[in-house]
């Protein structure tokens, strides 16, 4: 996941280039490119140069387009659940429809290979299709003569205005996992997406209008931290949606609730694939392989440690150096390629530092990412491997968010669990065995809020809901799914007793149980 940065900090050359296209703001409605006097570059990561610009809102944008959902809230959260569920049976409609030009704009400005892009939609299409459910989802409780004469009820109603900051690394997902049941449970939802790769949030925006949302419900701020600040602080925003990086989630998460607000911070991961003596070799290498190097290893999800038990670690490590040897590595919009750039030149630099610093805290490079040639300058890395890792180090304890896969190195199963309870992240964990027994113990006891059996990345299906451990998540409510649906609304409970038309009798008592 991504920090929340200002892009002026590190746009490079042709920052004041006023000549590119410009990717607008969205408020009630409308496109706006609002004032450019800040503004940062989106790149194509794979030609590494910038092909658009993209305006940073001053805190007084922010507030118009607060304003603005304030405003259609009212309207908006007074809408029948049917009329709710039909604008978002027709949202998804449209998105199936136009699939391919969000996982294009996807490819273009975030760089992962177009079939990637395409899973990212289908993922993210998941989210709305539950969210389509909504007439069932809001469904209060009812018991009838709870006490002798009283009824009891209860309601879910909507919070107000709510935002979703999101990060580069899933420019539709994760808007989707936020907005799709914010907006199905009668809020008005305002989003601040990366400025990295911003152009599909503004699809994403007019698809919703097309079908049927009024203008309001849903705004676009483009923007740095001048306008996550402005969000957090401002008080007719009733709760914040967060994914990002651990230090970023932690600072939004106490500055939010110092305000007053519900969240929701998610923050990096640490992920571990165990592999035990008895697992199949060759899915579990093909499983690695995807799992640390797919979207070039920037997901919170992707595997950065794979923790090796007893004798399958030569072979294990073997066999995953062949299969990094054979990776396409190339631009997006090739079909081709199986692995993309990297999505700044700087990340691209950071990412390569961790090769060398893990040689020098004493691990071992099989694989040198860095030693791969590209043509062009486009942000390309090649997929590294790294052998002999162990806790402390700083490849193992950093969220490095790259091709980067560190092998540590045991001799039990007790020490497998120990080094992954005791990492300080609790995001996403794997198994790989053909022990049911063994699966079975080590799921239950594992500390994480994600597990995979013989599934290397287990991000939950739509209709449960995602989030982590630990330091990886801050607030107490998962992300989409039944607790999306909890967090983006409130509970109201109504006790009733209206009179027996054939008694006049008062009782001015406490109402009794029974």
């Amino acid at each position: 996941m991504t920090q929340v940065v200002n892009p002026l900090s590190a746009a490079g050359s042709g920052a004041d280039d006023p000549g590119l296209p410009v990717i607008p703001h969205f408020v009630s409605g409308i496109r706006d490119t609002g004032g450019l006097e800040r503004r940062g570059l989106v790149f194509n990561p794979a030609r590494g140069v910038a092909e658009k610009q993209v305006p940073f809102a001053s805190a007084a944008e922010v507030d118009q387009a607060v304003a603005s959902a304030l405003d259609a809230q009212r309207v908006w959260g007074n809408f029948s659940l049917s009329r709710r569920a039909e604008v978002m049976f027709s949202f998804r409609e449209l998105l199936v429809r136009r699939r391919e030009e969000l996982a294009a704009l996807i490819t273009a400005e975030h760089g992962k290979v177009f079939s990637d892009a395409l899973g990212e939609v289908a993922r993210g299409i998941e989210n709305v299709e539950f969210a389509c459910g909504l007439t069932h989802l809001l469904k209060g409780g009812h018991s009838l003569d709870a006490s002798t004469g009283v009824d009891v009820y209860e309601q879910r109603q909507p919070i107000g205005v709510v935002a979703g900051i999101t990060p580069f690394n899933f420019p539709v997902m994760v808007p989707l996992w936020m907005l799709s049941n914010a907006i199905a449970c009668g809020n008005t939802f305002i989003l601040k997406p990366s400025e990295k790769d911003p152009s599909a949030s503004i699809l994403l925006a007019e698809l919703f209008l097309e079908a049927g949302l009024p203008p309001g419900v849903l705004n676009v701020v483009q923007g740095d931290q001048v306008a996550v600040g402005r969000l957090l602080e401002h008080p007719d925003v009733s709760a914040i949606s967060f994914v990002g990086s651990t230090p970023i989630a932690r600072s939004i998460y106490s500055r939010a609730a110092a305000a007053g607000k519900r969240v929701q911070a998610l923050g990096g991961a640490k992920n571990h694939m165990v592999v035990m003596p008895d697992a199949d070799l060759d899915l579990t290498a093909d499983a690695a392989v995807s799992a640390a190097y797919g979207s070039a290893g920037e997901r919170c999800m992707a595997v950065s440690v794979v923790v090796a038990v007893g004798a399958v670690a030569d072979p294990l490590v073997a066999a995953i150096a062949s299969r990094i040897h054979a990776l396409a590595i190339g631009p997006g919009d090739d079909p081709r390629s199986e692995m993309g750039p990297l999505v700044t030149e700087q990340h691209r630099e950071r990412v390569a530092s961790y090769v060398d610093i893990g040689r020098q805290e004493g691990a071992t490079v099989v694989v040198d990412g860095r030693e791969r040639q590209f043509e062009g300058r486009g942000f390309f890395l090649g997929a590294s491997l790294l052998d002999a890792v162990r806790p402390g180090m700083r490849v193992y304890e950093d969220e490095i968010f790259g091709p980067v896969l560190g092998v540590v190195r045991v001799e039990t199963y007790e020490e497998a669990l120990r080094i992954v309870n005791e990492n300080t992240y609790g995001n996403g964990v794997a198994i790989f065995t053909r022990d049911g027994g063994a699966a079975r113990i080590f799921s239950r006891d594992v500390e994480a809020g994600m597990v995979g059996v013989n599934v290397p990345i287990p991000v939950p299906v739509g209709f449960y809901s995602f989030g982590g451990w630990k330091q990886s998540l801050f607030g107490d409510s998962h992300m989409y799914g039944p607790e999306g649906i909890h967090f983006y609304t409130r509970t109201k409970v109504i006790t009733s007793r209206w009179p027996d038309p054939s008694s006049s009798q008062v009782d001015l008592g406490f109402p009794r149980t029974r």
